[in-house]
């Protein structure tokens, strides 16, 4: 049974954590959807002049336009085919912050030749970038975006690296507290860092057939170009 971030590693899945590579098998094949929950020690963000870009993305569910420190955190990873008939996995992230949660889309693809995973993010899917994991000599996983492009309609551009952003994140697994382990960074090649969060959380597993995909994971709109 072959997850698309399984097909998009090859051997090197081979190399993750035990615990990494069955939360990274969540697929239809498996039919095994993850829910993670736990504590961020901490969610950042940039300067003030981030503020306006982080509050504009929050209206779609593109990052986080809040801070804080100890923040419950809930991640769906949910297996479905897409209106395309692709098979997709939510990465919907819910920071229960002071006033009132706030959400982090994304949802995940396979690339076209299957040798990438290209992540859709927010409600509407407007912002696409590829992304490349990699297994650490730890066995912990290494994800980093590539490009990004915006779609809308007939609307099909690159974002220019001045105002787009790179994003790292690193996951493993602590055999010692049983714990997941995240840190993830965007960071603008000019102005430097935008937005992140690191934390850790437990995972648990669900049949997808059985439980099926709770209303209001999947995004708005589905874009269909690659």
């Amino acid at each position: 049974m072959t997850s698309i971030f399984r097909t998009a590693m090859g051997a090197d899945f081979d190399r993750l954590h035990p615990r990494l590579q069955r939360r990274f098998s969540v697929g239809l094949a498996g039919g095994e959807a993850c829910t993670g929950r736990g504590v961020m020690d901490r969610v950042w963000h940039g300067g003030a002049f981030v503020k306006p870009f982080l509050a504009l993305g929050a209206t779609r569910n593109i990052l986080v336009p809040r801070e804080g420190r100890q923040v419950p955190f809930v991640i769906e990873n949910v297996p479905y085919a897409d209106s395309f008939g692709r098979e997709t996995v939510s990465f919907v992230r819910t920071f229960d912050l002071p006033g009132r949660p706030r959400r982090f889309d994304a949802q995940m693809v396979l690339g076209p030749r299957g040798d990438r995973v290209l992540d859709y993010l927010g409600t509407h899917q407007h912002l696409a970038t590829d992304l490349h994991f990699t297994a650490e000599p730890d066995g912990s996983l290494l994800i980093r975006s590539g490009e990004h492009r915006f779609r809308e309609g007939p609307v099909d551009v690159r974002v220019p690296e001045l105002i787009g952003a790179t994003a790292e994140v690193r996951e493993s697994y602590d055999d010692a507290t049983d714990r997941f382990r995240i840190r993830v960074r965007v960071v603008n090649r000019r102005f430097g860092p935008l937005f992140g969060y690191e934390g850790s959380f437990r995972a648990t597993y669900t049949d997808v057939g059985r439980c099926g995909v709770r209303p209001g994971l999947r995004p708005v709109r589905e874009e269909a170009r690659a």
